[in-house]
């Protein structure tokens, strides 16, 4: 029993010791710098960048050795001296892709980057959304613990009153089991709103790396704009990458159109024969002959081609679709602040209302135990009902501004 209860001390203690308080703020925050996605995304922006920084460079030189004229039949076969031809060669060749071709290179790792930064953008959005969504969804998960545990204090101080009204012979004693069976119904809820509380912190701690966080501070007041939201989309990621898709498939076609241009190449080398003959030097240049296009290079321009016109289509099926996804989610919108608004300024009040009715009823012999029961239960309903609606349209106005913002939040 008292290791147990150490070991119950030392875990509450170890708890405590790691529990750090967040605002929404820091907790965005904190997943950026934090989350593993994130190093990912600059890890793959840094990779693009560096492979642009080579991306139309000359191809690397070759070096050649060999033997020329080497005779293998005749008086001076397999001798190395006895035929004035026979020479040791050590060459230098170095190809020179047409111009046009190493441009089209460097395009498409400057749209490789494009994509990689719109890539990260993209990863940085769900980082943010995840832990600012856990962050909502942990401090309404505390605030409905919060206003549960207040309807069961309440109800826990009616027993007193049932025993005495059975004992008076004005309630009868069933009416009192009432009481406990509300009270057993609203602890089952209770569990459930702990478990959300858990579940919420576990997620938070997946996003922050904060390994009990704790909320502070108030739910931010974020201020919808559908207007600017439309006006974002064309600088969204989904939006960023689709463009660079396009640029990349027209560096794929200047590539392809490339091919029908000529390639240089040049070599030089030198030749050593013995010492009774004089040595000798080549040089020369080399130029490729696409001769066939008709049956190579332009086969490979069509198709590049139409993979332009695909990444083009692509690019307004991501725009439909992200302008669609956020009429949607603004109407979903409108719909639980209206729902919220009526929650607060209609049936919250008349919920308290009965149940403050029903109260002074009873008091005053006019209404029965279990009517002050039900309103209770009502009462209690309607609190959280009005706070989950709550929470449904700051988790709304969090998922719609990092969604479809251009800002950071």
């Amino acid at each position: 029993m008292r290791a147990s209860l150490m070991l119950a001390v030392a875990a509450l203690s170890t708890s405590a010791a790691h529990a750090e308080s967040l605002t929404y703020d820091q907790a965005i925050r904190g997943a950026v710098a934090n989350a593993p996605g994130a190093a990912a995304g600059r890890a793959g922006v840094t990779a693009a960048q560096a492979e642009a920084s080579a991306a139309g460079s000359l191809p690397d030189p070759r070096l050649s050795i060999g033997i020329d004229n080497y005779p293998i039949s005749g008086p001076p076969a397999f001798s190395l001296s006895r035929d004035n031809m026979t020479m040791g060669r050590v060459g230098f060749q170095q190809d020179l892709p047409n111009l046009a071709k190493r441009h089209a290179a460097q395009a498409q790792a400057q749209a490789a980057i494009v994509t990689a930064q719109a890539s990260q953008e993209i990863k940085l959005r769900q980082i943010r959304l995840g832990a600012g969504q856990a962050w909502i969804d942990l401090a309404y998960a505390g605030r409905r613990l919060a206003a549960i545990d207040a309807i069961i204090r309440s109800l826990r101080a009616l027993p007193p009153a049932a025993r005495t009204a059975v004992s008076s012979g004005t309630a009868r004693p069933a009416q009192s089991l009432g009481i406990d069976q509300a009270i057993a119904g609203l602890e089952d809820r209770r569990d459930e709103l702990v478990a959300g509380v858990a579940r919420a912190r576990a997620m938070l701690a997946r996003w922050t790396g904060v390994q009990a966080p704790e909320i502070a501070g108030d739910v931010p007041a974020i201020d919808l704009a559908p207007a600017r939201l439309r006006a974002a989309l064309e600088q969204h990621p989904d939006m960023i990458s689709a463009d660079a898709g396009i640029r990349r498939a027209e560096a794929d076609v200047g590539a392809a159109r490339a091919e029908k241009r000529p390639d240089w190449g040049v070599e030089v080398a030198y030749q050593r024969r013995d010492p009774r003959y004089g040595d000798m030097m080549s040089a020369g240049v080399t130029m490729s002959l696409p001769l066939f296009a008709r049956l190579r290079q332009d086969p490979r321009i069509a198709a590049r081609q139409s993979a332009e016109a695909q990444a083009e289509a692509m690019r307004e099926e991501t725009r439909r679709s992200l302008a669609a996804d956020l009429e949607t989610a603004l109407a979903d919108h409108q719909m639980h602040h209206s729902q919220w608004q009526r929650a607060q300024r209609v049936l919250l009040p008349l919920a308290r209302e009965r149940a403050e009715l029903e109260t002074a009823s009873y008091s005053a012999g006019r209404a029965s135990l279990t009517d002050v029961i039900d309103a209770k239960a009502a009462f209690a309903d309607a609190e959280l009902t009005a706070l989950d609606r709550e929470a449904q349209v700051a988790s709304d106005a969090v998922r719609l501004t990092i969604t479809f913002g251009s800002d950071d939040r």
